[in-house]
C-alpha cells in the first residue's frame, strides 16, 4: 500500500498560550482506497527537549518538582516530579536548549550530553516531538528553588540516589511519562554509562 494523506481544510480554532488547529483530512487505508473525510483537532505544542541530569560519580539523578495545569483534575497531585525540559525556540538547536534549560530550571552545568532518543509524546492529538538527553553533571551542590520569574516558574530541585529515584517510579510517585522513559533508560544503561563517564 502507498501511504498518502491529503488535507482538505485547515483552520486555527484557538490561538493563546498554545494553538489549536482544526483539520479535515483523508488518508489511504491498509485494505486499499481512501477513508471518508475525518475532522481532527491538533494541539500545536512545538518541539521540546528533556534532559535527565545524572551524576555518575555520586550515582544521583537531579529531579525537579513543579505545578502542572495538566494535572489539576487530580488536585492532590497537581505538583509533578519531573526532569528538566523546555521548548525549542526559533533558531535554537535541541542541544542548546538542553544546556540552557538545565541552568535555568536546575542550576546545573552540563559537562557532557548524550542523546537518548527522539519521540512523539501524544501523537493522537499533539504535534509535540521530544528530544530526550542524558546530561552528565556534578550534583554536589544541587538543590533549592529555581526557574525564571518572567515565565512564572517555581521549581523545586533535588538530587537523589538512583535507587531511590527508581523506587519513585515503582511506587507511582513519578507519574509523568518523559521522566519514566528517561529513568528506565538509565536503569538499563547505568553501569556502562558510569564506566564511560567515570574516565572523563
Amino acid at each position: 500500500m502507498e501511504k498518502e494523506f491529503k488535507i482538505i481544510n485547515q483552520e486555527t480554532a484557538y490561538n493563546g498560550f498554545f494553538r489549536l488547529e482544526k483539520y479535515q483530512l483523508q488518508h489511504t487505508l491498509f485494505k486499499g482506497g481512501w477513508n471518508a473525510t475525518i475532522t481532527r483537532e491538533l494541539f500545536m505544542r512545538g518541539n521540546c527537549v528533556a534532559v535527565l541530569l545524572y551524576d555518575p560519580h555520586r550515582d544521583e539523578v537531579v529531579l525537579i518538582e513543579q505545578f502542572r495545569a495538566g494535572a489539576i483534575l487530580n488536585p492532590d497531585k497537581a505538583w509533578l516530579v519531573e526532569i528538566v525540559a523546555g521548548a525549542i525556540e526559533e533558531g535554537e538547536s535541541a542541544e542548546e536548549v538542553a544546556y540552557r534549560e538545565s541552568v535555568e530550571e536546575a542550576g546545573c552545568e552540563i559537562e557532557e550530553l548524550l542523546l537518548i532518543n527522539q519521540f512523539y509524546t501524544t501523537p493522537g492529538g499533539s504535534s509535540e516531538k521530544i528530544s530526550l538527553f542524558c546530561g552528565k553533571v556534578d550534583a554536589t551542590n544541587v538543590g533549592g528553588v529555581h526557574g525564571l520569574d518572567d515565565e512564572d516558574e517555581d521549581i523545586l530541585v533535588s538530587a537523589l540516589k538512583f535507587d531511590e529515584v527508581f523506587q519513585m517510579i515503582e511506587s507511582g510517585r513519578i507519574e509523568s511519562g518523559i521522566p519514566i522513559i528517561a529513568i528506565q533508560w538509565l536503569y538499563i544503561n547505568r553501569e556502562k554509562l558510569r564506566e564511560k563517564w567515570a574516565i572523563n
